[in-house]
């Protein structure tokens, strides 16, 4: 690893799909097969995305989603096999908090299922209080289809 080529990059437009989807399937069990389009749709309702390159290898990605004030969550934290060890991990998740787009937030969540005690080095704490989760919304589609209608409204 050349240190020298290593570079951070906030531009989505720069994200070379492909190389994400192997980088995904490589090195993380929780994102593998996911398509090209819905990693696309997942960056474009991220902010910030970061992106770790060796030259033109992309090496490392995350992202989080957040009201900007209040709560923000990171996502999909990876770092090719073959380059870590080196705190690009850490760099990475410490980019994503110091971004003007989380920075200020109140309270930032992660979920992982394996790496506890990377993130408790960065400053996360373990959460036993109120989160859940809902795996499938499809069952939710005959509720929304009849009885509930939404307005575009333009009051911003």
């Amino acid at each position: 690893m050349n240190s020298a080529q290593i570079q951070f990059s906030d531009r989505k437009s720069k994200i070379d799909l492909y190389q994400l989807q192997q980088l995904l399937n490589l090195a993380a069990f929780w994102a593998k097969g996911r398509s090209i389009e819905d990693l696309r749709t997942a960056i474009a309702n991220s902010d910030p995305v970061i992106t770790l390159w060796d030259g033109q290898k992309l090496i490392g990605f995350a992202r989080a989603t957040s009201d900007g004030i209040y709560r923000a969550t990171i996502w999909d934290v990876v770092i090719h096999p073959d380059y870590r060890g080196n705190k690009l991990g850490s760099k990475l998740v410490e980019t994503i908090l110091s971004h003007p787009r989380i920075n200020r937030v109140e309270r930032v969540y992660l979920m992982t299922t394996h790496q506890q005690q990377f993130y408790e080095k960065i400053g996360f704490q373990h959460n036993t209080t109120t989160t859940m989760v809902l795996q499938n919304q499809s069952h939710l589609g005959s509720l929304a289809s009849g009885e509930i209608q939404l307005q575009e409204t333009s009051n911003y």
